[in-house]
């Protein structure tokens, strides 16, 4: 295959899961594991959507809510994780200061790890005109992870950033972002690389 360049097309930057949870809840057991320095790449991923902005690049913030009668959970349950991201949470809401959510920013609303499982993305990345996902959040080895494989499956470039994304755990990020190199080869990017690139579509 030829070699692909990290923004082929025209790019959206994807939000995940950056929710105000992560910046007050600082507990030791939380309802979703989260590996060290989680916050930390969160905050982080703020240059990336910055960068995006400047860049006429679309910011597509991605939010996991559940009804307060839990009926929508299905079987996310029935692992490690526990109850999470009730709609009449205040940690639920996404985390609009520190990555400064702005009006003209989109907004999706899931009920499933995937950002396009029962969503409306597709249809917003179709009117863009989006050829490359550039994919920044949490978890790794889950919401990050089963964005990418949609997208990688409705013919998306994906990219990720490795610095602005964090799993439940060190191993789990690390062999997801592992699985999703083998998809599609160089799909994994810094930070640095991706502002870069993000400079570079401005012209």
């Amino acid at each position: 295959m030829p070699q692909r360049a990290l923004i082929e097309g025209r790019a959206a930057l994807i939000v995940i899961d950056i929710q105000a949870s992560t910046f007050i809840d600082h507990s030791d057991t939380r309802a979703i594991p989260n590996m060290p320095e989680y916050a930390a790449r969160m905050v982080l991923a703020r240059q990336a959507s910055d960068q995006a902005r400047a860049s006429a690049i679309p910011v597509i913030f991605v939010q996991e809510v559940h009804h307060p009668s839990k009926i929508d959970f299905g079987r996310e349950l029935d692992g490690d994780e526990d109850v999470h991201c009730l709609e009449d949470q205040p940690g639920t809401a996404i985390a609009a200061e520190q990555m400064d959510f702005r009006p003209h920013d989109h907004l999706i609303r899931k009920r499933r790890y995937s950002a396009f499982f029962g969503t409306d993305l597709e249809i917003l990345l179709k009117g863009y005109g989006i050829d490359t996902l550039i994919l920044v959040g949490g978890l790794t080895d889950v919401c990050v992870q089963y964005t990418f494989v949609d997208g990688h499956q409705h013919d998306y470039f994906c990219r990720v950033i490795e610095d602005c994304v964090a799993g439940s755990g060190i191993e789990a990020h690390t062999a997801s972002l592992k699985a999703m190199e083998y998809l599609q080869t160089g799909a994994i990017r810094s930070l640095s690389e991706v502002l870069d690139a993000m400079k570079a579509a401005e012209s």
